[in-house]
């Protein structure tokens, strides 16, 4: 059949996702296979294809591929996330651009707004993820937000709050003031900032001395309702039990005592607002200190700032600071580096805030997830280095607040029946809820309108940590037959940025609900850096265009360039020429079939002796090669699973078997030849396909005639067998002959139209008709003595030669060999100093000493070449 000279990736790509689509490759149901499933990391519902995304979903079609040719009934589930703050801001900005501010409409026409926005723009990151080529279970595709996964989210919330596991506490929480909604403790980002050290001086009521205490927020003075010393002090003594005036504010505080005081830092006096500092907070409880909260949601100073009310925070700091400054109370200014709390969202500075919030208790929770991965691996992560950062979180685990004041998400079901902070009950529906404020209130007069339901949303997270559950209705209905069939899941690809985040979450609740654990494995990947390291993001500008990197490289390009380069856990460099090296990759694979396709096939042909080894070798040569990749999925090296792919194809298959088995120009091809050939290529799709889904489909369907239920896609992932380790051993001998000719013929420029004998001192060649077939040599013979006017060369302390053309250039290669012999002896000497040294000798580890030996031994070796080949040329 015709091929086309280069393959169109575009064109090819359109076609078989459609054919894969269209024939339900990708759809799973239960059946009496075992299963393989995958639960994808639900990308933001707002989100577009980035890099991150790209590598994450390869892995995961990598897996769910393999799977599918190894037998298993594999599914992978796709969906998206509400995302609760991104999407609401984005919301809130598109009702701004329209006039609309979001706290001018009611809560049903804002949610309206967003079911629009979702329907509109959501989840285009699903259709991008087809040109990647995901083979997902898109009849399966899930949003946190559906029927299913809402009601689940809200079963689980009235299930934990009567265990006593959910509660309503006023607590310092971390407050996003961009967003204006409180954040989880793992949602915040510490980052070193460079800031200042403001030292104000405070009067001493009735007194004309002053306190001097430092300050890295001079702005929430305002808020101050103490100031403490460390009793301990002597510098303060003559302090106790004063009172001081807090400046500009004129507001008088008592001066309190404690040992929390660090004497060391600033000034030993410290300022106390404990509506703003989690620490001082614990004092002003420990003192009964007043609470006052002096900012608004979105962090302006509220009325307890005087002539600031309505400043940003940043604004107001400045103007105070120079009010300090001129009424005389800034004493000074210090350069200090200290941690800022960031929203992981928004990016904001958070502000400690005393609120009332929903926490989930976290401590009981956490003790089968830690025990799962850090005692009894029942859950493994991958790599191993990562179980670190888990024990610390997770050993270290605080209540999770799980409120936020948002509208977009999961409502909290708790409904108050009366104004009290406590007057409320919680239920999956109004209805029930009534029925428990009657009993509760003994009032059955009371009706659905005297209800009001909290105003939150739950943390998106609180609905993702039931992914793997929910998406099968395990929370609704853990008996029913997907779920009982399809959980536990396999495997787990996600970044290590949410191994807390998201991935021990789900433990817990796997544990919570099922008493068993929600996946097998969890493969951490790193994340995607520029060639200068840096994180890739659209601020800096240094992220590619998915899409475009699709079209410049075919979805096999990048898919390939992605993995070369990213062992589990460590970060990627990427680079484009990644993605040319695979797209190069897919142009060699394409050229080979070419190649294979071109040959005149003869029924009458005996195979030769060069193609029956070839492709003896060749079937070991696969079948070492299958052992090592399972090796490296074993251990979720990807990345090394597909460079053994590489090799195995680019270098073996194309370079040797395909080198060594070919017809001569003009003459046809044994039939057994062409048809074991085409065997071994077809194996070498299905190792292949997983990494490259695209290209080889195209070839499998046109190297021989299929049907519907011979897609690649459905193929059998090849059968192991014996290895024959004496053909490989002897066959990599034969390499390096192979190579030394070559290498003779390309240094003396030798056309390899140009036929060579071959002589060997007192050896056997094991595998001559390879030999003479891929390095043109017309007779191998065994010789007892040293061939003269000849070149020579050695393999394996093997000598072998070849004698003179004439178009050699028997003096200027006198020459050259002369000054290789200079050098090499030069070398030499430079070791054996170095060997001769005995504190080297003595000192140095015995790998360091071993490998100098074995560099004086092959200078040995070469010098005695070299010296032979000297002789013969003189001669």
């Amino acid at each position: 059949m015709a091929i086309a000279a280069s393959y169109n990736a575009k064109q090819m790509e359109e076609k078989w996702y459609n054919y894969w689509m269209e024939n339900d490759y990708f759809h799973s149901e239960v059946n009496d296979k075992k299963p393989y499933t995958i639960v994808i990391p639900p990308p933001n519902v707002t989100g577009v294809l980035h890099m991150g995304h790209m590598l994450n979903n390869t892995i995961q079609d990598v897996l769910i591929r393999r799977a599918r040719l190894l037998g298993y009934n594999a599914c992978w589930v796709p969906g998206t996330d509400h995302a609760s703050i991104a999407t609401e801001a984005k919301v809130v900005a598109k009702l701004k651009a329209e006039g609309i501010d979001k706290n001018t409409i009611s809560r049903e026409d804002f949610m309206k707004h967003a079911w629009d926005w979702t329907d509109n723009y959501g989840g285009v990151i699903l259709s991008q993820l087809k040109k990647l080529g995901a083979s997902c279970d898109w009849e399966r595709t899930k949003f946190t937000l559906d029927e299913q996964l809402s009601s689940s989210v809200i079963k689980s919330f009235v299930d934990l709050y009567n265990k006593g596991l959910i509660y309503r506490g006023y607590r310092m929480v971390n407050w996003d003031p961009e967003a204006k909604t409180t954040l989880s403790d793992e949602e915040v980002i510490y980052e070193e900032r460079q800031g200042l050290l403001y030292y104000i001086a405070y009067p001493i009521e009735n007194s004309d001395e002053k306190v001097v205490i430092a300050t890295t927020r001079p702005e929430t003075i305002f808020g101050d309702t103490a100031v403490c010393i460390n009793p301990n002090d002597e510098r303060f003594t003559h302090l106790k039990g004063k009172k001081i005036i807090i400046p500009v504010v004129n507001r008088v505080i008592p001066i309190i005592e404690d040992e929390y005081v660090d004497m060391e830092f600033g000034t030993g006096c410290l300022k106390v607002t404990p509506a703003h500092d989690e620490n001082d907070k614990v004092l002003g409880e420990k003192h009964q200190l007043e609470v006052i909260d002096i900012f608004n949601d979105d962090a302006s100073l509220n009325s307890y700032g005087l002539h600031y009310e309505g400043k940003d925070r940043f604004e107001a700091r400045k103007l105070f600071v120079k009010e300090l400054e001129e009424k005389g109370f800034l004493v000074k200014t210090e350069n200090h580096t200290n941690k800022i709390g960031t929203s992981e969202r928004t990016k904001a500075v958070i502000e400690p805030k005393m609120s009332d919030q929903w926490f989930l208790k976290m401590e009981q929770l956490a003790k089968p997830a830690i025990e799962a991965v850090l005692e009894t691996e029942d859950i493994k992560l991958f790599p191993e280095k990562f179980k670190n950062t888990y024990s610390h979180w997770m050993n270290n685990i605080r209540d999770w607040n799980i409120s936020r004041q948002l509208w977009w998400g999961h409502r909290i079901p708790a409904y108050y029946y009366a104004e009290g902070k406590n007057d409320f009950v919680v239920a999956e529906t109004i209805k029930e809820a009534l029925k428990l404020a009657q009993e509760k209130t003994n009032n059955s007069a009371l009706s659905e309108k005297d209800l009001r339901q909290d105003e939150d949303a739950l943390d998106t997270w609180f609905s993702s940590w039931l992914w793997p559950m929910s998406v099968f209705d395990g929370i609704n209905n853990p008996d029913n037959e997907e779920f009982n069939y399809y959980y536990p899941t396999n495997d787990l690809v996600t970044g290590p940025d949410i191994l807390f985040f998201w991935v021990a979450r789900m433990i817990m609740a796997g544990y919570e609900y099922t008493g068993e654990r929600p996946f097998k494995n969890v493969y951490l990947t790193g994340l995607v850096r520029d060639k200068q390291r840096r994180k890739m993001s659209k601020s800096l500008g240094n992220s590619p265009d998915a899409l475009k990197l699709i079209d410049d490289y075919s979805a096999d390009g990048v898919r390939v360039g992605l993995l070369l380069s990213s062992a589990a856990g460590n970060d990627l460099m990427f680079d484009e020429a990644l993605c040319q090296q695979g797209k190069n990759f897919g142009n060699k694979i394409w050229n080979a079939f070419r190649l294979v396709n071109s040959w005149d096939i003869s029924e009458d042909k005996a195979q030769g002796e060069n193609e029956k080894i070839a492709i003896e070798w060749y079937r070991n040569k696969l079948q070492e090669t299958l052992v090592e990749i399972e090796d490296h999925f074993s251990k979720y090296r990807i990345s090394d699973a597909l460079m053994a792919t590489y090799k195995l194809i680019w270098d073996d298959f194309c370079s040797w078997l395909l080198e060594a088995a070919k017809p001569n120009f003009n003459e046809s091809i044994a039939r057994k030849t062409y048809e074991e050939i085409i065997n071994l290529f077809e194996e070498n799709l299905k190792i292949l396909h997983p990494f490259m889904p695209f290209l080889t489909e195209e070839i499998w369907q046109n190297i021989s005639e299929r049907t519907s239920n011979e897609a690649l896609i459905i193929a059998s992932w090849p059968e192991t067998k014996t290895i024959d380790k004496k053909l490989l051993s002897d066959f990599e001998e034969t390499k390096e002959i192979v190579s030394a000719v070559r290498k003779i013929r390309k240094e003396k420029n030798i056309s390899f139209k140009e036929e060579l004998e071959l002589f060997v001192l007192n050896n056997d060649v094991k595998q001559a008709a390879i030999i003479q077939k891929l390095g043109n040599i017309t007779t191998i013979e065994k010789i007892d003595t040293a061939k003269e006017n000849s070149l020579t060369f050695r393999v394996n302390a093997v000598e072998y030669y070849i004698p003179f053309s004439e178009s050699i250039d028997v003096d200027a290669e006198i020459t050259k060999l002369t000054e290789e012999l200079k050098y090499q002896e030069g070398f030499l000497k430079s070791v054996q100093k170095k060997l001769s040294n005995e504190r080297f000798v003595n000192n140095a580890p015995d790998q360091v000493v071993a490998i100098e030996k074995q560099k004086e031994a092959d200078a040995q070796a070469k010098i005695e070449a070299i010296e032979k080949s000297l002789a013969n040329l003189k001669n």
